[in-house]
């Protein structure tokens, strides 16, 4: 099918495509396990249904992918360039005549492709996602009465009725254990107790529920000194019960990272917008673009930590390409806070750390493919070495223990 692909081509491709498969997919699934984990905590402490946090899980997916994507890229090329290294296969290919530009004809076109990707992300999907997210964590904070009552806790609604749950099944469509107090304007005072129940929905009025009772008491208190309360017992009670009133989730746009790219480049450089309206926009426009631009320079760092030195399998260089990309994202992000407060212009703030790591990886690129014998970080794997071989022989003597001089 792809045989009018150079063979060369189709094995780097091989060789990219499944490391980067695997990264982008342990990546992705850390960061959602982790943000789950928290997610439920909150759903449970709020009340909310199950279901609720994979939706949420689902809003949070073209945040983290847009994470994800430059991590995957910049490892699943090291990897494959690390292992033609290894194997010695990359000699043989240099040899031949095949220097690092024409190995990275692949690695690049896969770029290409995922910086479009990312630009959807990070300029229309993830916004739209985002607010969709806190719409969610709006809902759950003040949302429906089934995300509202708390079982084992007492819930105060439309500030008249107090209700308490010891049990919830079903989903919440059966209930043990109920407690209600209700008073009106003239000080009455109604405390129900049942054994099971359930809500029910009226057609009439949708700002009105039923909680129907079963098998339970009604203790009524006119207020009067000299009245004795009066009880009664009851097989079935319909509580009519008003839900509270939600206000209406803000608009889109509260905060600039909820912006689509027309809505950025419109209220960054309008002047009937406020100054500080618009240094925040000019600074989330930035930091995107940012973000997605450097992914061109991925490739060249990756093909210059990939090669170890010689007779060496060294790792270092998967540890290095790691930090240096997670730091630079966390240097954008404080670039980005600066930039939108209107301290330090978006252009300085963001574009200034990408000239000086794109410079860096360049010469790092630089040493590896046209220094006979250069390294990137030599220095630092001379360093690890010798630390790695005074680590060794430190554990091997332990593992060892003292030695028995031979009996004569």
């Amino acid at each position: 099918m792809f045989n009018f692909i150079p063979a060369i081509d189709r094995y780097i491709l091989r060789l990219v495509l499944m490391p980067m498969g695997a990264v982008f997919a342990i990546a992705a699934t850390l960061l959602l396990v982790d943000k789950m984990r928290r997610l439920f905590d909150f759903v449970a402490v709020e009340g909310g249904p199950v279901a609720v946090v994979f939706k949420m899980l689902g809003a949070l997916v073209p945040e983290y992918a847009s994470l994800a994507i430059p991590l995957g890229l910049l490892l699943g090329i090291l990897l494959a360039f690390r292992k033609l290294a290894t194997t010695s296969e990359l000699d043989v290919l240099r040899a031949v005549g095949l220097g690092y530009g024409r190995l990275l004809r692949v690695p690049y076109f896969i770029t290409l492709i995922l910086m479009a990707i990312n630009v959807a992300l990070v300029f229309y999907v993830q916004p739209v996602s985002r607010y969709y997210y806190e719409q969610m964590e709006y809902e759950l904070r003040s949302g429906a009465l089934g995300a509202s009552i708390k079982v084992g806790e007492f819930t105060t609604l439309a500030d008249r009725m107090a209700l308490r749950i010891e049990q919830s099944e079903d989903d919440g469509r059966r209930l043990k254990g109920i407690f209600a107090r209700v008073a009106n304007e003239k000080g009455q005072v109604l405390s129900i107790s049942a054994r099971e129940g359930n809500f029910l929905a009226t057609a009439d009025s949708p700002d009105t529920i039923i909680l129907r009772l079963t098998d339970g008491t009604i203790v009524q208190d006119t207020g009067g000194e000299k009245q004795t309360p009066r009880v009664l017992s009851f097989t079935r009670h319909d509580l009519p019960i008003d839900l509270p009133r939600i206000e209406e989730f803000r608009d889109r746009g509260d905060a600039e990272r909820e912006y689509i790219l027309p809505e950025l480049l419109r209220i960054g450089w309008s002047s009937e917008q406020s100054q500080e309206k618009r240094a925040a926009s000019q600074a989330s426009f930035n930091y995107r673009l940012v973000e997605v631009v450097m992914m061109i320079m991925l490739p060249l760092l990756a093909v210059a930590l990939a090669i170890p030195p010689k007779r060496s399998t060294s790792a270092l260089g998967v540890f290095v390409s790691v930090i240096l990309v997670v730091a630079y994202h966390k240097v954008n992000q404080y670039g980005e806070d600066i930039a939108a407060l209107g301290r330090v212009d978006p252009i300085v703030a963001l574009w200034g750390p990408f000239l000086i790591f794109a410079a860096l990886i360049l010469w790092m690129y630089w040493r590896v493919a046209f220094v006979p014998g250069g390294q990137a970080i030599g220095a630092l794997e001379s360093w690890f070495a010798k630390l790695s071989k005074r680590l060794r022989k430190l554990f091997g003597r332990k593992k060892r223990g003292p030695q028995l001089a031979p009996a004569d």
